[in-house]
């Protein structure tokens, strides 16, 4: 649909996710606390990585369970250890494929993906996969560097736009929902499944 579509981070560059500036960098807190969580929340983290994010939704879920998706069994086996170290066993481990993140239909209340969108090689079909994979009304929430801002100092191919990521959304058939300006260097948006 327009855009350059970048290689996956290897599981060798997992230190880079969890480097102790991140939380300043990005403001991971903010976007952990603008996530549409329930207590009983089934999340999917897709291109979990080296669980960043799952590590830290999962303490926040009373009843729920968070799915860390990704498509290198080497960064779920961090996930695994990361998680039996900090005593957290709210989190299935999912590998995922180049097409599909491998859920269940109808399973997922919050899928969100951070800076990982833009690196899948068949978007689409990632997409029309998750799409079956929410609940009717289910969130799906983007997060992506963006490309309006060339103060961001990531190389291009590594950022969307928010036009381009409501495009490729809405060929997928999820409804915009709303942005959030409240990250520092990426995009919040988040779409709906629609009911």
């Amino acid at each position: 649909m327009g855009r350059e579509i970048a290689h996956t981070m290897s599981h060798l560059g997992a230190g880079w996710l969890d480097r102790p500036e991140r939380e300043r960098e990005e403001r991971t807190d903010l976007l952990l606390d603008a996530l549409p969580l329930e207590p009983d929340s089934v999340v999917a983290d897709i291109g979990a990585g080296s669980g960043y994010f799952s590590l830290r939704i999962a303490p926040r879920l009373d009843s729920g369970t968070v799915l860390a998706v990704d498509i290198q069994p080497e960064m779920l086996a961090i996930i695994e250890e990361r998680a039996e170290e900090s005593g957290i066993d709210n989190i299935d481990l999912v590998l995922a494929e180049e097409r599909s993140p491998g859920l269940a239909p109808q399973s997922v209340d919050v899928a969100f993906m951070v800076d990982a969108y833009h690196e899948f090689e068949w978007p689409r079909e990632v997409m029309q996969s998750l799409y079956s994979a929410m609940r009717p009304g289910g969130r799906v929430v983007l997060i992506e560097y963006r490309a309006e801002d060339l103060s961001v100092p990531i190389i291009p191919v590594h950022k969307m736009s928010a036009e381009q990521v409501k495009r490729e959304m809405a060929a997928a058939g999820f409804s915009f929902v709303k942005s959030l300006d409240v990250l520092p260097q990426q995009h919040y948006l988040e779409f709906a499944r629609p009911e």
